[in-house]
């Protein structure tokens, strides 16, 4: 009888996730169920490091918390180029939500140059309906004026957005 191995399939869900969304949330569950293991990666951008909410290390234990339902999902940051990472950690495919057209030119140059540099394939996932509009810089603009984003983050981001935004009043 003949046992045969079949490769585990990786995949990653890269983003900056300041801070993370229902709608980063909804991708990562969706990803989570069509691949083996999924990393959600951070991108660790270090002269962006002014302009975040959030540091590196918050957005990654958020997203523990916001993913930790899922089994098969790992959160890890990373530096440098996305395709070093996919390399490093044997991920064959990296998932991007697309929320409209506009992120589809954006996004199809960026799996294009991805593809040039390794082997890695792009898959790209419709946004729920419920979240196309949904974006981080618009959730803390929201919020930075006092409007209701309990819909829009899970809980325990809603807690440390609404602290950060007082922090900073």
């Amino acid at each position: 009888m003949s046992t045969s191995h079949r490769a585990v399939r990786r995949a990653v869900c890269p983003g900056s996730f300041d801070p993370v969304t229902n709608g980063h949330v909804d991708i990562v569950q969706r990803a989570a169920g069509l691949f083996d293991e999924v990393f959600v990666a951070v991108g660790v951008n270090r002269s962006k490091s002014s302009s975040r909410l959030f540091t590196p290390e918050e957005r990654m234990a958020m997203l523990e918390q916001a993913c930790g339902h899922l089994d098969n999902v790992r959160v890890a940051g990373f530096e440098g180029l996305l395709t070093d990472f996919c390399a490093e950690n044997d991920v064959a495919a990296i998932v991007k939500g697309l929320r409209a057209v506009t992120d589809f030119d954006y996004e199809l140059q960026m799996a294009q140059m991805n593809a040039s540099l390794t082997e890695v394939e792009t898959v790209f996932v419709p946004t729920s309906p419920e979240y196309s509009f949904l974006a981080s810089s618009l959730v803390k603009e929201v919020a930075r004026f006092g409007g209701d984003v309990s819909g829009l983050v899970p809980p325990l981001v809603l807690e440390a957005l609404t602290a950060r935004l007082a922090e900073r009043a």
